[in-house]
């Protein structure tokens, strides 16, 4: 992997936490959305992993709280605005 691409994948990772990171703390959404939320950035700040798989285990927390029906809209558009990011970073 080149550095250029590793520099790429964590611009991406930190991009993908500052929209964790609203979601957090919007206080207009749903606990367990936020809660999912916290789960996700956690996976995303685990170094011990590399870049996809920390993306791939955060997509896979985000994209079962997206079928949540009591989500708002402007939450669910910004899961998955988070989702599409994370889905291009890949080891």
């Amino acid at each position: 992997m080149s550095s250029e691409q590793a520099l790429s994948n964590e611009a991406k990772i930190r991009y993908a936490s500052a929209l964790l990171t609203s979601i957090i703390n919007d206080t207009s959404i749903p606990r367990n959305i936020r809660r999912a939320a916290v789960n996700a950035l956690t996976q995303l700040r685990d170094t011990k992993l590399s870049s996809g798989v920390r993306a791939a285990n955060a997509v896979s927390i985000l994209d079962e709280v997206s079928q949540d029906p009591n989500m708002p809209f402007h939450a669910r558009t910004r899961i998955w605005q988070i989702i599409s990011i994370l889905e291009t970073i890949k080891d």
